[in-house]
């Protein structure tokens, strides 16, 4: 098999996907182009403007967590274009620290809610104390605004505070978690795969689409649609070679994490869904629960919809028109 270097930077599973997709050479080309091993002046500057940030982490067991951290502005740095530096203390309560070691492969996704814009990083941990760490650039690059709603991002609460609340852990999805899903607009799923050559490269991501677009099935699984993107594929080319998946909801400040295994299914599988190429099911293996850990004022208005969203579909029993985030 032949996995990425700078000049082709997609490895087998994403390629597979962009073959089946009939997209392959059009992605080899561009692939060459945005896919960077270092921080353009641009990414720079955006990322001392978050409040928050979202990661993707695996755990010493193999199981991968997406996991969102709010920080004054400021938080996130980049002195040099080969590393950014995180000023964000350790917190044992959220199941994806276990996989912030230093030398561990971390994802880091930068979104602000208030614009739309998003970037991409993924390295290694080189970490100088309990409350900051290094990444260095292994992968970096943008995303489209497609999905994406606008929201605040205002600051409630120091979001250095310890966390005092309770972590409740369940292991299926009881009616409270049923709900907060089937209401989402907004995920965030973190993903894997361990190359040849040893080296661990996460990716972590956003999904987004209209209130409902996520669905609870009866057999305590999610079924999400893929709608169409940048055709990077770098999600469900993971799951390919790699199943283990880990989502991110967040609602009113409520973490709601779960890490499980995930596959891809196709249209005859599922039935018709207005905008989606794909879709795929994710069965949690862990759930964890965190009220009022995210100290953020995430609302947003009835014109803050992205029209891309507002061009797609929602599953029938989750027909509503609040937001979930």
């Amino acid at each position: 098999m032949s996995y990425p270097t700078p000049s082709a930077p997609w490895h087998p599973g994403e390629t597979a996907l962009q073959n089946r997709m009939g997209v392959a050479e059009r992605m080899a080309e561009i692939g060459k182009k945005v896919i960077r091993t270092e921080l353009i002046e641009q990414h720079r500057e955006f990322y001392p403007l978050l409040p928050m940030v979202v990661l993707g982490a695996v755990d010493p067991a193999g199981d991968v967590w997406a996991t969102v951290r709010a920080g004054r502005p400021g938080f996130l740095t980049a002195p040099t274009p080969y590393a950014l530096h995180v000023d964000l203390p350790r917190d044992l309560s959220d199941p994806a620290d276990a996989g912030m070691d230093g030398g561990a492969a971390l994802a880091l996704l930068g979104i602000d809610l208030r614009t739309r814009r998003r970037n991409r990083l993924n390295g290694h941990i080189t970490r100088t104390s309990d409350t900051e760490f290094e990444l260095g650039v292994e992968q970096s690059y943008g995303n489209c605004p497609k999905y994406i709603q606008l929201r605040s991002m205002d600051m409630l609460d120091d979001p250095r505070r310890p966390y005092t609340g309770t972590v409740e852990e369940i292991t299926d999805l009881d009616a409270a978690a049923k709900s907060l899903v089937t209401r989402a607009d907004t995920l965030f799923v973190a993903s894997y795969v361990d190359r040849p050559d040893g080296a661990r490269q996460v990716d972590v991501s956003h999904r987004g689409g209209r209130s409902g677009f996520v669905r609870a099935t009866k057999d305590g699984s999610l079924v999400v649609p893929e709608f169409t993107g940048n055709r990077f594929y770098n999600t469900l080319g993971n799951f390919l070679v790699n199943p283990r998946a880990g989502l991110a909801f967040i609602s009113e400040g409520q973490l709601l994490q779960m890490t499980g295994t995930a596959e891809i299914i196709g249209p005859d599988q599922v039935g018709g869904f207005a905008g989606a190429e794909l879709f795929w099911k994710f069965s949690p293996k862990k759930i964890i629960r965190r009220e009022a850990r995210l100290p953020l004022n995430l609302d947003m208005t009835d014109d803050s919809w992205s029209p891309n969203s507002l061009a797609t579909g929602i599953w029938p029993e989750n027909a509503r028109s609040a937001s979930g985030l």
